[in-house]
């Protein structure tokens, strides 16, 4: 230990008696310990650095508000960087001294030449025989600077264990798939939608569509919507009058289909086709056909 470190390890140590006993003078002692003499001291574990004795316990509290105008008393760690590069972090390293975990907040990239990150991210290591062997990688980021944080996630699957994942809110509720572009600009490619329209009573409002979108991210049509009220399906329309409404030219059963009888197995409603007729199942395993003509 150089004579610096042994420098600054006594002032911290003054530092904690100098505190130590300005508090046991304002309150009463609740117990006393060897833990009461403590004092920082250079860290044996891998990475180095000025350690807390072993086990021992820091308890940081305060009476102070968060006021802006008065440096926000009540930041009892203040992690700061000192050059525009810098990331302070918290870590968390396994018995071997290697970075597993970390919570990590900085302003620039290390590259120059990337956009600004402004961010606090959460950061796990890769695989370990991987590309990016045992490397932190960023698994969810929270902007800063920003009136609207788009939080993001990176090379992680969101998993909701027996619960509910709920978007709430008074307009357009969205779930959007979308393209990530230059310094992470996204161009949204579809929606799936709770609209905005008016709760009016009697299941009404609130209709659910799939949104398109074109390739400058603008939104073109509601190719699939399900009107609340009564579940009808609405293909190119947002008001289906029946339980499938389509707004073209044709519908398509690609496959063709020839029932062995008219008892053949069959639900209602299932519709078949081939060269000569069209099949209609009128009851279970009940079917009519009607024949084909050119004209």
């Amino acid at each position: 230990m150089n004579t610096v470190k042994i420098a600054k390890l006594l002032v911290l140590g003054f530092s904690l008696a100098y505190l130590g006993g300005c508090q046991s003078s304002s309150t009463p002692k609740q117990h006393s310990s060897a833990a009461d003499a403590v004092s920082f001291q250079e860290s044996k574990l891998p990475g180095g650095g000025i350690a807390f004795p072993h086990n021992e316990r820091i308890h940081l509290s305060t009476d102070q508000k968060w006021i802006a105008s008065e440096g926000h008393l009540s930041d009892l760690i203040r992690l700061q960087w000192t050059a525009e590069r810098a990331k302070p972090a918290i870590s968390w390293a396994d018995e071997k001294g290697m970075d597993k975990t970390a919570i990590v907040s900085h302003d620039k990239a290390n590259n120059p030449e990337q956009h600004d990150h402004k961010h606090i991210s959460i950061e796990t290591t890769m695989s370990p025989d991987g590309e990016h062997k045992d490397q932190l990688f960023t698994r969810f980021e929270i902007p800063y600077d920003t009136d609207v944080s788009e939080i993001r996630t990176h090379s992680s699957n969101f998993n909701v264990m027996d619960g509910i994942l709920r978007v709430a809110g008074e307009g357009n509720r969205d779930i959007q798939f979308a393209n990530t572009g230059e310094n992470n600009a996204t161009t949204p490619l579809w929606s799936l939608r709770a609209d905005d329209s008016g709760l009016a009573g009697n299941n009404e409002g609130g209709d659910f569509n799939v949104i398109r979108y074109s390739d400058q991210g603008e939104a073109l049509d509601s190719a699939l919507f399900v009107k609340r009220s009564d579940g009808n399906v609405g293909v190119g329309t947002n008001k289906p009058m029946s339980k499938l409404d389509v707004n073209g030219d044709s519908i398509a059963i690609r496959e063709s289909k020839t029932p062995a009888s008219s008892k053949a197995p069959g639900n209602k409603g299932d519709i078949a086709w081939d060269e000569n007729y069209i099949y209609v199942c009128v009851a279970k395993d009940t079917w009519k056909r009607t024949e084909l003509s050119s004209w």
